[in-house]
């Protein structure tokens, strides 16, 4: 066995190991291995196929009610969807004005419900009234390739848009929205629906999202400004690159619902991007806002002053907070 593939035997298993002990320990052992440089994608890959999901260092359910007091009022439940994991936030008593399905984040290869980008998200959305259903789906993992995640994606926007009665509002004020690879995921589907394999989003919401195959647009200064940062992830352009081919094949690069910043966008419907300062993907984001405008939608697109990638992961930081607000004022606003 070469290296590579040897030392990413070695960091799977130790994050499954990992993955069982307390969420303190897990972020003692962690500390800042969750920022800087990523593994090569195959490696990457590899490890998490061994661990199952990367651990948890985030806030405990607990933690978000003892620092949001209101979330306590929220109800979860987990409706059954045709075997896409799902949850569905409400606040009992609300009037909602409108709702969101949600898709979190992870590269297409991580990431779950537990995780703060969806469930605090759900949270904080439901306690202002909006009713969330936040997604899970199939990762690019074990020979799982694109369209299962998006497919996935599509089955649950399907279940809300058919049960009216459960998501509190009609299936017209409903918005379909997601973080990262999951904004891309959402983004993707709402090109499906546009094009007619069902009922499209009242609107579209991304944060910082990735929507491209490819990552252009920066300069090195530009690059190495971000990668020096201690508090923040740094993904390449060849790391997205490899991703991307990993995610849906070489085939797969110039497929519009793949990789929604690819292909006609007229007829998308009105679309929120919130970018973050400090996060190469912001280039996405922006191509992504400029072909929208090009293309006659209307767009609302903020940028998160040094603020790094991932600020939905970060419920006790003011970027996480104000990312949530964005969401919030533009599915319901004041």
């Amino acid at each position: 066995m070469s290296e590579t593939p040897l030392r990413a035997t070695v960091l799977g298993y130790a994050m499954k190991a990992l993955r069982n002990l307390p969420r303190p320990v897990q972020r003692a052992v962690l500390g800042g291995a969750t920022s800087g440089d990523l593994p090569p994608v195959a490696e990457f890959v590899r490890m998490l196929e061994i661990a199952g999901d990367m651990p948890d260092s985030g806030p405990t359910h607990a933690e978000l009610i003892a620092r949001y007091p209101s979330l306590s009022e929220v109800e979860v439940t987990a409706p059954a969807i045709d075997g896409v994991p799902a949850r569905l936030y409400r606040k009992p008593g609300s009037d909602a004005s409108a709702a969101l399905v949600w898709v979190h984040g992870g590269a297409f290869v991580w990431g779950d419900l537990e995780m703060a980008e969806s469930h605090w998200t759900g949270l904080m959305l439901a306690a202002r009234g909006i009713p969330v259903l936040a997604l899970d789906y199939r990762k690019a993992l074990h020979g799982v390739t694109y369209p299962a995640a998006s497919d996935d994606v599509l089955a649950g926007w399907s279940w809300a848009v058919n049960h009216p009665d459960r998501m509190g509002v009609p299936a017209a004020k409903m918005h379909l929205g997601g973080a990262s690879a999951g904004a891309s995921l959402a983004a993707g589907v709402a090109k499906r629906l546009r094009d007619g394999q069902g009922r499209p989003p009242a609107s579209v919401a991304l944060a910082y999202p990735a929507v491209h195959p490819e990552l252009t647009g920066w300069d090195q200064a530009g690059l190495d400004a971000i990668r020096g940062r201690r508090d923040a992830v740094y993904f390449s352009p060849e790391w997205i690159h490899d991703l991307s081919v990993h995610y849906a094949g070489s085939a797969g690069l110039t497929d519009p619902y793949a990789f929604p910043g690819v292909g006609d966008l007229v007829g998308t419907p009105p679309t929120l991007i919130v970018n973050c300062e400090s996060d190469t993907l912001r280039r996405s984001g922006e191509l992504y806002a400029e072909q929208l405008r090009a293309a006659g939608v209307e767009v609302s697109v903020h940028l998160l002053p040094g603020a790094a990638h991932g600020t939905l992961n970060d419920p006790f930081t003011e970027a996480g907070v104000r990312t949530v607000d964005l969401l919030g004022d533009w599915i319901a606003p004041k």
